[in-house]
């Protein structure tokens, strides 16, 4: 099994409607996209300083499920749409889980 991590910091005036819409958005991922195995995401609950503040976990069969869901049209209408205009900082890394 394949995981796909991604952590944004979102930019500064980001708003909480701006929030919702890029959730909503990701909630659409799964039912359109069936390499998706687990999908979660949301915000951090601010226990720690210095993290970031929203994260994506994402499980795939193998490598060639990841490539689907990247290169997805909807994913990319997700990222351009609703995500893109708002991140401040990303960081992502896929690895193989056991």
């Amino acid at each position: 099994m394949l995981r796909h991590v991604v952590m944004f910091r979102w930019r500064d005036g980001t708003t909480s409607e701006h929030l919702k819409a890029i959730e909503e958005g990701l909630g659409g991922l799964p039912a359109a996209i069936p390499e998706l195995r687990a999908y979660t995401f949301g915000g951090d609950i601010g226990l720690n300083e210095g993290n970031f503040d929203f994260a994506v976990v994402a499980d795939f069969h193998d490598a060639d499920d990841y490539v689907v869901y990247r290169d997805h049209p909807l994913h990319q209408a997700v990222l351009a749409e609703r995500i893109r205009d708002h991140v401040a900082d990303r960081a992502a890394v896929q690895f193989n889980v056991a």
